[in-house]
């Protein structure tokens, strides 16, 4: 058994292509930047045992941090409760802004903004849905669990929102 290349790898053929350089990601911290939780059922004595009308918002942002390659993505999120009747009343209100810092290597100019607005939310869901779920139960509500959001479906959303005003102008 004699090894012809002194144990390295086998060389690639000369004229072959280079592989693509593939975009690298990495989670540097998790944060809960802000939460609020009003129990609003509780303080005016509201009937909370009806079936609710939850409506759920989810808005992004992302900045570059004064390091390299170093990225911090917000998640926001307003889940709101009603009664579902000719006059809702308010249920419960959660707001939540949680936030990741990534690192992020291998991904054009061009390609960045995307990158960072719906592949990092996509990291962070697991983590905001779990919060959600424990902070509804923990104010006296069933676990509220999350769908999952197609952040890519939200980030054409968004771009289309902000088109709009632009071809009104023209």
């Amino acid at each position: 058994m004699s090894d012809t290349n002194g144990g390295s790898a086998p060389q690639a053929a000369a004229g072959t292509t280079e592989q693509p350089v593939m975009p690298k990601l990495q989670i540097l911290g998790q944060f809960v930047r802000d939460l609020s939780f009003e129990n609003i059922a509780a303080q005016k004595a509201v009937n909370a045992q009806v079936q609710p009308d939850i409506q759920v918002q989810v808005a992004l942002d992302a900045r570059k941090r004064e390091a390299d390659d170093q990225y911090d993505v917000i998640m926001k999120l307003k889940i709101e409760s009603k009664t579902r009747e000719d006059a809702p009343q308010s249920i419960f209100l959660l707001e939540l802004e949680y936030g990741g810092i990534f690192k992020v290597e291998n991904v054009s100019p061009e390609q960045m903004h995307p990158f960072l607005l719906i592949e990092c939310p996509r990291m962070l869901f697991p983590f905001v849905r779990r919060i959600v779920s424990d902070v509804t139960r923990d104010g006296g509500y069933p676990p509220l669990g999350l769908d999952t959001i197609d952040f890519l479906a939200l980030y054409r959303q968004q771009l289309a929102q902000r088109a709009a005003p632009q071809k009104a102008d023209a």
